[in-house]
């Protein structure tokens, strides 16, 4: 009996980690949705500048200036912006490859699997809900400073104090029917919420020139150099305590990827749209903030309304009335980004049936998921009315960090895992000299028994083949994940490994090195600077694992064909967008982290009590597995060995293989394919 126990318990945890592992298999025509695609670049660019230039520019400002790195502010949003370019990169690339609504989550599905894809998804639904949260939060707390407190101390006279210390001080209800409001007003179709988003986005673009060119004219270099202050008043350590705080004014490019599904040419929109709406974002963060801190000391700005009062002091009254109308369309575009985010990524995860199916429904009228935009709009609202804006935001800076680490990671799985089954299937036929039958082309320097170049090393492969050709495009798939012939030494360790996963591996140990790493960085800083021993020799190691895992993942080969967009460097990119971001997530507070936990775990409940059984991949994976289990559905295919259920084989890798490849250096036979041998 225990032995029967055993493996029964072994079977049932073999199908829990398939399928916790198994992923998003895309469909044939990747355009095809129900939602409406009617966005240009120009309004998907508005889009995610509107989500980024909000309650960053005209909140985080003043107190990023005032309490944690004075006039190097300006390094802290440099600093925050290149990680987030960094990211960036890596989401433009997903965008080609997978146009679809989800942005992060789908992403992770088709890569990695769906666990991890959930657990991306949840977290993307936290982010976004508490994004819209403390946006309205701060679009309440500028118009009451407006106001002289009015709203505020009407409200506590009438409700009191709240005296608990996870909540704010004082319920704001004028936040709460902010949100309402706005979700009510997305309910009226995506191409509404563009025009309204383009037009205040406008509007906060030309008062963000506007302080630039009046703070640089009434600008005073001495702010930059006061006594015993200077340029970093609170040193390197604020520099990046407050780059960490800046990186949530960049939070809200990943909107542009969740619009993949309503743009009209996704693979070119989604890319060019995320690279020049970071850079036209960092560059007027970057100037905006100088010509505050130039404009006024540092340790006399507002940290409540920095803008308006730093031209007040100046005297330009009227100035602080147009940076006040600036303020409210910005944080207006950051709220309905949020709010237009929140309820598609409810949708994807809907459709793909981890969440429940009434949130995968979209409004045959107006083509926008209804009951998604009305539970995103109370669930923020309710969010805005009880938490204050500090928790809120150091709250939503982990699930957006560790989104993007595992998008990060993500590119790196993909470029490096060989060609999937539909897509070498699609391929196949295409192919020069696939049907010898019917007397087809044979590769480029392949030829006749014994003929010169009748063979094709390995080695030589790009040297000989044309790169525009069909056969050259075949070639990358089928190297795909294989070592490269300069690294032919590692074939003792890796050689046994399958294609892609010596480099899934390293991926992994990547990341949990970066993890040891930045938490000793945090903890033993002082005795790495100070030179001791042990630190030296630890930092020494674990510096040296994370190179060896870089190179690991370098010596293989790529599979780039099909992407109109390709992150530079791979790996060396996403691989420093990895740590970078784990290197921000360190040094979120405890409390943050247990925050997290019990969220994810709500999550694990949902996914583990419903997900995990109406997956609408597992009942593919079932249907399929049963179609291709006989021997006439094999005959039928022509290109598979095995059932297509669990591990899937296919032979048209092995006819690339065959056709590029020679058994010995002398072979000068013309190249056979295997299963004409065994057909034969």
């Amino acid at each position: 009996m225990p032995s029967a126990r055993r493996m029964i318990l072994g079977h049932v945890m073999s199908g829990l980690c398939t399928k916790m592992n198994r992923t998003k298999q895309l469909p044939a025509d990747l355009m095809e949705t129900p939602l409406n695609r009617c966005l240009n670049t120009f309004d998907i660019t508005l889009l995610g500048i509107g989500h980024m230039v909000g309650a960053g520019i005209y909140v985080l400002t003043g107190t990023v200036a005032r309490e944690m790195a004075g006039p190097a502010i300006v390094l802290s949003f440099i600093l925050a912006g290149l990680v987030s370019l960094l990211a960036a990169l890596c989401y433009a690339e997903f965008g080609t490859r997978v146009p679809k609504a989800g942005s992060a989550y789908v992403y992770t599905y088709v890569s990695i699997g769906e666990f991890w894809a959930f657990v991306i998804g949840w977290n993307i639904i936290l982010e976004h809900m508490l994004g819209a949260a403390s946006v309205a939060r701060a679009w309440s707390g500028y118009v009451d400073s407006m106001l002289g407190n009015i709203v505020a101390n009407i409200t506590m006279e009438i409700t009191g104090e709240m005296h608990e210390q996870l909540l704010a001080k004082y319920p704001d209800f004028l936040a709460f029917f902010v949100c309402i409001s706005y979700a009510v007003a997305l309910a009226a179709g995506v191409k509404a919420t563009a025009m309204i988003n383009s037009i205040l986005t406008t509007v906060n673009v030309v008062v963000m020139a506007l302080v630039v060119v009046l703070g640089f004219w009434y600008a005073s270099p001495d702010n930059w150099s006061l006594p015993e202050q200077g340029f970093m008043p609170y040193g390197f350590g604020g520099v990046l305590a407050g780059a960490a705080t800046c990186f949530y004014a960049f939070v809200g490019f990943d909107s542009i990827a969740t619009s993949g599904e309503e743009a009209k040419n996704p693979s070119f929109s989604i890319p060019l749209a995320t690279i020049l709406s970071l850079c036209v974002v960092t560059v007027g963060y970057v100037l905006v903030s100088a010509a505050l801190t130039l404009m006024i000391p540092y340790n006399e700005i507002n940290p409540a309304a920095a803008l308006p009062d730093a031209f007040g002091m100046r005297g330009i009254t009227w100035a602080k009335y147009a940076i006040s109308t600036g303020a409210i369309c910005g944080m207006t575009t950051t709220l309905l980004g949020s709010l237009f985010a929140l309820p598609r990524c409810l949708y994807a995860m809907a459709s793909d049936g981890l969440l429940f199916s009434c949130f995968g429904k979209v409004n045959t009228k107006t083509q926008v998921p209804l009951l998604n935009l009305a539970l995103s709009g109370i669930c923020s609202a309710l969010l805005a009315l009880l938490f204050d804006l500090e928790k809120l935001v150091e709250f939503m800076s982990i699930g957006t960090l560790l989104a993007y680490t595992i998008v990060s990671a993500s590119v790196i799985v993909l470029r490096y895992r060989p060609i999937s089954v539909e897509e070498t299937v699609h391929l196949a036929p295409d192919t020069p000299g696939t049907d010898e039958e019917d007397g087809g082309p044979t590769l480029p320097g392949s030829g006749a028994p014994g003929a010169p170049g009748g063979g094709i090393d390995s080695s030589s492969q790009s040297s000989t083949i044309d790169p525009s050709s069909p056969t050259s495009e075949m070639i990358e798939i089928a190297l795909a994940g294989r070592l490269r012939p300069q690294f032919r030494w590692l074939e003792p360790v890796l050689g046994r490994c399958e294609p892609g996963v010596a480099c899934s591996g390293a991926v992994l140990m990547f990341c949990v090195l970066s993890v040891a790493v930045c938490f000793q960085l945090e903890n033993s800083w002082d005795e790495l600077y100070n030179g001791t021993w042990w630190a030296l020799g630890l930092y020494g190691f674990l510096l040296f694992c994370l190179v060896a895992c870089v190179v690991v993942i370098s010596a293989h080969h790529q599979n780039t064909r099909g992407l109109q967009f390709k992150v530079p460097f791979v790996p060396y990119i996403p691989a420093l967008s990895i740590f970078c971001n784990i290197e921000l997530m360190v040094h979120l507070s405890f409390l943050t982290w247990l925050r997290f936990f019990i969220w994810l775990s709500i999550g694990m409940l949902v996914y583990f009590l419903y997900g995990i059984h109406n997956s609408k991949e597992g009942e593919l994976g079932t249907s399929y597995s049963m179609l291709m289990s006989t021997s006439e559905a094999i005959r039928g295919w022509g290109s598979t060995s095995t059932a297509l259920g669990g591990g899937t084989k296919v032979t048209v890798t092995k006819i690339i293989k065959g056709r590029i490849s020679r058994k010995t250096a002398g072979d000068r036979q013309a190249i056979v394919d295997d299963d004409d041998d065994e057909d034969s």
